[in-house]
């Protein structure tokens, strides 16, 4: 099945300085709002604390919600709207974790009950303290990190045959990274030097198709994490599955596209003609990428609605 013939001329590579902006003005609203955020917000399996998912059988706001809840002296409290306003359901955020989740449930519910006259259900208790959530997101971030490494490793093993050169690298950088990790050097700020030094060691070795492919990865994983700020998304486990969901579609559409370029390109010296190889390869391949895409939509759609 084809949506699109492979013999379709789209400029892909002509709209590239569009595309760049485009890319750019995401990724630095993205920065911009991460800044303003003071980082990504963690919900409570990266932070800490107690978060109990409650629903009201009649309309209630989070400021009654709110009000009820400080007779309870708990820390740090936030109340969201969860899912549609027809189903009256918030999520009820604290940092506090030392209270027994059932007591917990319990002491929120009369409260709420007292206040507003209306008795709520609640549907979920999740806790995690705050060394766990630490932990959980330290892991995160390297599980994220390996993922783009060995992802390198197969894309220039495949494609351009240096799999000694390019497992050596990735060994060299995993083991610098779990050394420094040993010595409480801050994840983040060990991960982002990590993947910088991966793309300038990619560049020096010239594992070109590795190179694309972590940057590609990069740029979409930069993408998502800036719309999640912006929108003031929690990011949790689920979040960081999503993330790797995305870097496995991303990198398969990666690979198929550099098959195909890999298979133009044979017996090409010329480096002029280059860009028209680029644009044949991705044109030839647009049609499966649109029908996996488009596939994938109809599956989150209907899991979303």
């Amino acid at each position: 099945m084809q949506l699109i013939s492979p013999d379709i001329h789209i400029d892909f590579v002509g709209k590239q300085k569009f595309a760049l902006v485009l890319s750019l003005a995401l990724i630095l609203a993205g920065l911009v709002s991460l800044i303003i955020h003071k980082g990504p917000k963690y919900g409570v399996d990266f932070a800490g604390g107690t978060l109990v998912q409650a629903q009201f059988p009649e309309a209630v706001t989070a400021g009654d919600i709110r009000q009820s809840l400080s007779s309870l002296n708990l820390s740090d409290v936030s109340v969201q709207v969860y899912g549609n306003d027809q189903n009256h359901e918030f999520l009820i955020r604290t940092s506090s974790s030392e209270v027994q989740a059932g007591q917990l449930s319990q002491n929120i519910s009369r409260a709420i009950a007292e206040k507003t006259g209306i008795s709520p259900d609640i549907r979920r208790v999740e806790m995690v303290g705050p060394q766990v959530g630490d932990d959980l997101k330290k892991k995160a971030l390297l599980a994220i990190f390996y993922s783009l490494l060995f992802i390198a490793i197969y894309i220039s093993g495949r494609f351009e045959l240096k799999w000694a050169v390019s497992g050596i690298t990735g060994g060299a950088l995993m083991a610098m990274v779990y050394f420094l990790s040993l010595f409480n050097v801050s994840i983040p700020f060990l991960i982002g030097a990590a993947i910088l030094c991966s793309i300038v060691v990619f560049w020096f070795l010239r594992l070109q198709f590795a190179i694309g492919a972590i940057i590609a990865l990069i740029h979409d994983v930069f993408i998502t994490i800036g719309v999640f700020s912006i929108l003031n998304f929690d990011f949790s486990l689920t979040t960081i599955a999503a993330l790797l969901t995305i870097i496995g579609y991303s990198l398969n559409d990666t690979i198929i596209i550099f098959d195909r370029i890999r298979e133009n390109i044979k017996g090409e010296t010329s480096n002029d003609k280059l860009p028209a190889l680029f644009n044949k390869s991705i044109n030839q391949t647009l049609s499966r990428t649109l029908l996996t895409s488009v596939t994938t939509l109809i599956v989150l759609f209907s899991l979303y609605f």
